[in-house]
């Protein structure tokens, strides 16, 4: 064989994919059934995921980027999106455009988190279900993910122009 089948480049696409992927996947549902599992299982799926929902877009708008409106909008597309997402780099379908998009988003989250740090507000990161303080280590956290994600996607465009090591060599023309 002219190549390994697995490289270091591959490696990381993988692990950046299980890793971003799962936890996109997670960030969307925790955001969805987290908060509030008081009501579960009898009424989770029409009175908590809104009740969640409502909870996640007041976490939105203590950053105080966006209107009260886009807000409300943002909470209710943004945990779908995410488990989209991240089934989608899971899957590994079409992988140069779900991860460039995975890498957009985290480029996003982390200019948003390290704003608000920097301008020291006290409030939730709203990064998964669970209220979690805005720190240091959320953007650290975030920084590395983003890198992760830099990375992977750099790799795929990478090892998407070359051929992959296991298909048949091309016959040469004689």
């Amino acid at each position: 064989m002219e190549s390994s089948p697995f490289n270091l480049r591959r490696a990381i696409i993988w692990i950046g994919r299980l890793v971003l992927g799962g936890i996109f996947v997670y960030a969307g549902f925790s955001k969805l059934l987290m908060p509030n599992t008081n009501l579960w299982p009898m009424f989770v799926l029409r009175f908590s995921i809104s009740m969640n929902i409502s909870l996640f877009a007041q976490q939105v708008e203590s950053y105080k980027m966006i209107s009260p409106e886009a807000s409300q909008i943002v909470a209710h597309t943004l945990p779908f999106v995410e488990i989209a997402l991240g089934l989608l780099l899971l899957i590994g379908w079409r992988l140069r455009i779900w991860a460039t998009a995975i890498t957009v988003v985290m480029a996003g989250f982390l200019g948003v988190v390290t704003r608000a740090y920097l301008l020291h507000m006290d409030i939730n990161c709203g990064c998964f279900g669970i209220p979690e303080r805005l720190t240091g280590m959320t953007v650290i956290r975030d920084s590395l993910f983003t890198a992760l994600a830099l990375l992977m996607t750099v790799f795929v465009f990478t090892e998407g122009r070359k051929p992959h090591p296991w298909s048949a060599p091309e016959k040469a023309s004689t």
